[in-house]
């Protein structure tokens, strides 16, 4: 095996984590838990005489340096304005990007907490409150080096890929094709009914695991995916269930989000279609990450008759879905 061919992360030990961490000037006292992330590796560090540390270790060649950067100023910025995000540390000169034996990584301070409670009309709220104060200051500039939502890219890119890997049974693929395509149509159809959209700096993957509860309130952590897009594309996934519980979820969140920012109606149009690029786009990232000896032992009903045969069945759900009218504003 050549040296292009290694796992991404296969000089990344334990030592290696540990001189990181020595290298920007802390003092690790050798325990090290791994935290639940695939895309990179994130550890929470023990100090001697210190609050223990959380390090986030950037997969090799996902992100520019800019990029991360771009990520790391947003999340100050917000921190500054005390929206309650998790932002990067900041060394003596100001710098939060730091590197060792090849690898980019940043430090933050440990932050636990609860999922939301999103059967709780205060917590939806209160959540709508704060990423309508998030998107305010994301509506000030848009990201020159992170990407924007693309459907295209989500959809039929995805699609694509999964087809010319070879990832989906040959038995299945004519199903899957002719799904994606009719799909993709359906998308594309409802971004134009939605019409011209404003393109804001968003978190990029809300989801409750996202948000975390304490005693004092959520706080926001992981803008590892922040983008350009709509601004319902932070707010769709924390909807869950039928869709009259969907509608009041919405609603509870629509009235925290106002107090700060209007919700532009037009974009509830988009909420079926940024599911189902999600659905699309969540296999391909599977499949794009397969060669990490992480996927296979994490995920290992993946790339399995049955995983596809289910992935086609929940794509014919979110074509039912996506031909329903938008979900009702109270």
């Amino acid at each position: 095996m050549t040296e292009e061919t290694l796992p991404p992360y296969s000089g990344l030990t334990p030592d290696t984590i540990i001189t990181a961490l020595e290298s920007c000037g802390f003092h690790p006292d050798g325990s090290m838990l791994a935290l639940n992330s695939y895309e990179n590796r994130v550890y929470q560090i023990g100090q001697e005489d210190a609050l223990p540390l959380v390090a986030k270790f950037y997969r090799p060649g996902r992100w520019s340096d800019a990029a991360i950067q771009e990520e790391h100023e947003f999340s100050l910025s917000l921190a500054a304005e005390e929206i309650p995000v998790v932002a990067p540390l900041q060394d003596a000169e100001g710098n939060t990007l730091h590197s060792h034996a090849g690898y980019r990584f940043s430090l933050s301070p440990r932050q636990g907490g609860r999922w939301p409670d999103l059967d709780d009309p205060d917590d939806l709220m209160w959540a709508g409150r704060l990423m309508a104060r998030i998107h305010q200051l994301g509506a000030s500039q848009p990201f020159e080096h992170r990407p924007s939502l693309n459907p295209q890219e989500m959809g039929s890119d995805s699609a694509h890929y999964l087809l010319e890997n070879n990832f989906v049974p040959i038995e299945l693929e004519s199903r899957y094709r002719q799904t994606t395509e009719e799909l993709q149509q359906i998308i594309d159809s409802s971004f134009d009914s939605a019409g011209p959209y404003q393109q804001i700096r968003l978190h990029g993957d809300c989801h409750p695991g996202n948000i975390l509860w304490t005693d004092n309130g959520p706080h926001f952590v992981d803008l590892d995916d922040c983008r350009n897009g709509p601004a319902i594309q932070d707010l769709w996934m924390l909807l869950s269930g039928e869709r009259n519980e969907m509608a009041m979820q919405l609603s509870y969140l629509r009235e925290g989000y106002e107090m700060f920012r209007p919700l532009n109606p037009a974009e509830v149009h988009l909420i079926e279609p940024l599911r189902t690029l999600r659905i699309i786009h969540y296999a391909a990232w599977l499949a794009r990450r397969w060669d990490d000896p992480a996927f296979p032992a994490a995920f290992p009903w993946f790339n399995t008759n049955q995983y596809w045969q289910d992935h086609i069945a929940t794509l014919a759900q979110q074509r039912a879905a996506m031909e329903n009218p938008p979900l009702a504003l109270y």
